[in-house]
């Protein structure tokens, strides 16, 4: 499986800038083994549980119909040592759906839903109360909560909590309880108007992020060891839409101490007055670089006025951040600058702890470029 990347000026690139858009059917050859992502490099194990979490008082901002805004998130968190079964990377009919908005015949959609991880199902969380801080990660349009796995098991191995979050018909297909499958009814309007979409899908995913916090933090927790939680060391991680949530979730929820952009257009402006919290965006290629293509970043740069960090991924492009240039075989190199950069930069923000390798460019990774 291959995603192309095209960034052009204008509407065009707004698009590619949202999701990865193929330009014509092709047909892959099915993988001779099994796909695997590279294990987390933390000391502790992995488990992992997914909620099916509805919020009743907010009607689905895509299917007017629906009354209910139904979410589907999964939990990767430090474990007790033991055995069991590794978690699905994804359902089948998530795969299927993912293939085919991609446009990609040739693939059985086993071949991705079979990925390897590292995350037990249910295994028992490990940890003091009120000793793990917390990370949302909210994905890139078109994109479900699997594609950032590789990301979310590196950070619970190193002892967090960690909430990803599908945003239900903003994927081409996320798999709810009552064998139902919910398709991307968002696509039809991020393709007829670009900025419209993009600041009224940022303003819905703060809305779920902040709906997610209040389940998992809140007297009467959706997860029944949420106790383990800090819940005034929360920080946040999007790729692409997600990144742009990021910031906006921030401005509107004080819970989220520290955010993480990776490569996403900055569709609601961070306002005049500021974002005074930590900040870091991650950029792929010349698209995210001063004085590139969008503007959006340079913009909403200068209004943050915290402790803040621009690097680009040279080489990389819009999926580099996340687990899919591993499914098509290219080198986990990328994922490895993800989890060094995101990891670091939560440690810093999250548990006060020293991390030189924000602090200018390191030999470890050269194709990483500190723009600020």
């Amino acid at each position: 499986m291959k995603s192309k990347i095209m960034y052009a000026v204008g509407v065009a690139g707004l698009l590619a800038l949202l999701t990865t858009a193929p330009a014509q059917a092709r047909t892959e050859p099915a993988p001779a083994q099994a796909l695997a992502l590279p294990a987390p490099t933390g000391s502790r194990p992995v488990g992992t549980v997914s909620l099916h979490l509805v919020d009743r008082d907010r009607p689905d901002p895509w299917v007017p119909a629906a009354k209910a805004r139904e979410l589907m998130v999964s939990l990767w968190y430090p474990a007790r040592k033991g055995t069991g079964p590794a978690a699905p990377y994804m359902t089948r009919e998530e795969a299927a759906a993912l293939l085919e908005g991609q446009n990609v015949t040739g693939v059985p959609a086993e071949a991705v839903s079979g990925t390897r991880t590292h995350a037990v199902t249910g295994a028992r969380p490990a940890g003091r109360k009120g000793s793990l801080p917390l990370v949302v990660l909210s994905p890139g349009f078109t994109m479900s909560r699997s594609s950032l796995t590789g990301l979310a098991e590196e950070l619970a191995s190193r002892g967090y909590v960690v909430a990803g979050i599908d945003h239900v018909h903003e994927s081409y297909g996320t798999s709810l309880p009552g064998d139902r499958l919910a398709g991307c009814a968002a696509c039809a309007e991020q393709e007829a108007d670009p900025w419209a979409f993009g600041a009224k899908a940022v303003k819905g995913r703060q809305a779920d992020v902040s709906f997610v916090l209040d389940r998992l933090l809140g007297r009467h927790p959706v997860w029944q060891d949420a106790r383990l939680i800090d819940r005034s060391r929360v920080g946040m991680a999007g790729h692409s839409l997600g990144g742009a949530g990021t910031s906006w979730t921030m401005l509107q929820d004080s819970r989220v101490r520290a955010g993480v952009n990776m490569d996403g257009t900055f569709f609601v402006p961070v306002p005049e007055q500021g974002l005074a919290r930590p900040f870091m965006v991650m950029g792929a290629g010349k698209v995210h670089e001063p004085g590139g293509q969008d503007f959006t970043w340079g913009r909403d740069w200068a209004r943050m006025t915290d402790w803040k960090r621009w690097l680009t991924l040279e080489g990389g492009d819009h999926v580099s951040f996340t687990d899919y240039p591993l499914l098509t075989r290219r080198s986990a190199r990328d994922l490895e600058v993800t989890r060094a950069y995101v990891a670091a930069f939560m440690d810093r923000h999250l548990r006060d702890r020293a991390q030189p390798l924000l602090d200018g460019p390191s030999a470890a990774y050269p194709e990483v470029t500190f723009w600020k």
